[in-house]
C-alpha cells in the first residue's frame, strides 16, 4: 500500500472518528427534547411547504433531497470539497444516531428537570462541536450541512464559528418562516456549536498531523 493511499485510509478512519464523536453530541442534543438543530428546523419548514402542493414526503427524503442539492451546487462551485467522506457523513450519519439513541435512550433525559437537559444539551453541543472540527480537519470530506458554513468561511476568510452562526441562524429563520418550529435548544445550538468548533480546529488539527506522521 502506498504511503498516498495509506494516508487517505487514515483521514478516511479520523473522519468516521470524529462522526461518531459529533453524532454522540446530536443524540444528547436530541435526547433532551429542547428544540430540534438549526437544519432541521429548515428541514421541516421544507416539508410543509411541500407538502402544500399535495405531496407527502418524510423528514428523511426532504433532509436526503436538501443534502443532494448542496452537493450539486458545490459540484459546480468548487468540486474540491466534494470527497468520500461527505457521502459517509451523509449516510452514516442517521444509523450512528440511531444506536446512541438506543444505547442511551433508557436514561430518561427528555423526562428529567430543565436543569439536567439543559446540562445535557450543552454537553452535547461541546462533543458535536468537537467531533465536528476532527471531521473538517481530516480533510477527507465534511457532511454536506456543515460544507455551507465551511466553504463560505474558507471563500470569503471570515472566522469559522461566526460564519457557522450565521448559516444557523438562516437555517433557523428560513425554516421558522416556513412553519417549522424551534426550541430553547435550537438557539443555544447555534450560537454555542460554530464558536466551540473553532476553538477545537487546533486540537483536531494537531492530532490529525500526529496520526499522519506515524505513516
Amino acid at each position: 500500500m502506498s504511503t498516498k493511499t495509506k494516508e487517505a485510509v487514515v483521514r478516511l478512519l479520523l473522519l468516521f472518528a470524529g462522526l461518531i464523536v459529533a453524532h454522540l453530541g446530536v443524540t444528547l442534543f436530541l435526547l433532551s427534547e429542547l428544540g430540534a438543530d438549526p437544519f432541521n428546523v429548515m428541514i421541516q419548514g421544507l416539508r410543509l411547504l411541500v407538502m402544500k402542493t399535495g405531496l407527502a414526503p418524510t423528514h428523511g427524503t426532504v433532509h436526503m433531497c436538501v443534502c443532494f442539492l448542496i452537493i450539486l451546487i458545490l459540484l459546480f462551485v468548487d468540486r474540491s470539497y466534494v470527497k468520500l467522506g461527505t457521502v459517509v457523513c451523509m449516510f452514516c450519519g442517521g444509523p450512528i444516531i440511531d444506536v446512541f439513541t438506543w444505547l442511551l435512550g433508557g436514561l430518561g433525559i427528555g423526562s428529567a428537570a430543565l436543569p439536567v437537559k439543559l446540562a445535557v444539551l450543552i454537553l452535547g453541543c461541546g462533543i458535536l462541536a468537537l467531533g465536528m472540527s476532527l471531521v473538517i480537519r481530516s480533510e477527507a470530506g465534511t457532511g454536506p450541512n456543515d460544507l455551507v458554513a465551511v466553504v463560505i468561511s474558507d471563500k470569503s476568510g471570515w472566522r469559522f464559528g461566526a460564519v457557522r452562526i450565521a448559516t444557523d441562524v438562516f437555517f433557523v429563520l428560513s425554516g421558522f418562516l416556513l412553519g417549522g418550529k424551534f426550541g430553547i435548544g435550537t438557539i443555544i445550538c447555534a450560537f454555542l456549536v460554530g464558536p466551540v468548533a473553532e476553538f477545537c480546529m487546533p486540537f483536531s488539527a494537531g492530532l490529525v498531523k500526529k496520526c499522519l506522521q506515524r505513516l
